[in-house]
């Protein structure tokens, strides 16, 4: 397999404006990555009010007498084995957000990647098949030191098990593009037909 150790480096490519060549928005970036983080909290938490909690039916010792403060229950928060005050209960912590504000981080995060010079294009994945080394010199010889992304188009399967064993190699499809992925990376890796492109009749 020679055409992988012999992929050129593709640096002149001239990359999609409307993806690559904005302002990053660094606001609209925060706000979309922290509604991707929350949105990926199980919120599955929770505590035992004192009417959850077992036992307590009786009442512990007689309203008065006894020189001690009136209780109900042994149940009471303050008791030990007692229910949970304001404890915290399954809920969602996923944030909506506009299907414009999550493509506009997006473009901000690769124009940004852009902007550093740490995009890389090559024509087109040739892996006949699966093979990490192949993988690795193909990434050395892009010049891609640190952490990458390499994105691959949902067919690619050869090219996805390359790259996949990879420690420092996060592998996605062209459809799984995030911002939060995009900036959790040093470099991005595309082939020519993996490169974000307008959908038809998309309004920008």
């Amino acid at each position: 397999m020679p055409a992988e150790k012999s992929a050129p480096k593709t640096g002149s490519i001239q990359l999609p404006a409307e993806f690559f060549g904005i302002e990053p928005n660094v606001s609209v970036m925060h706000q979309v990555v922290v509604a991707q983080l929350a949105h990926r909290r199980s919120g599955t938490q929770s505590t035992k009010t004192r009417s959850e909690v077992r036992g307590g039916g009786k009442k512990p010792f007689g309203q008065k007498g006894t020189g001690n403060a009136r209780q109900g229950s042994i149940r009471a928060p303050h008791f030990v084995g007692g229910g949970i005050a304001l404890g915290p209960k399954p809920r969602k912590y996923g944030v909506r957000t506009p299907k414009k504000m999550v493509a506009l981080a997006l473009r901000s995060a690769l124009s940004d990647r852009a902007a550093q010079g740490r995009v890389a294009v090559v024509d087109q994945w040739s892996f006949d098949v699966p093979s990490t080394k192949l993988a690795a010199a193909l990434l050395e010889s892009l010049g891609v030191d640190g952490t990458a992304m390499v994105v691959v188009e949902r067919r690619d399967d050869a090219a996805a098990k390359s790259f996949r064993n990879l420690a420092h190699v996060q592998v996605v499809t062209t459809s799984e593009l995030n911002a939060y992925d995009v900036l959790c990376n040093e470099w991005l890796v595309f082939s020519q037909a993996s490169l974000p492109a307008p959908k038809k009749g998309e309004v920008r």
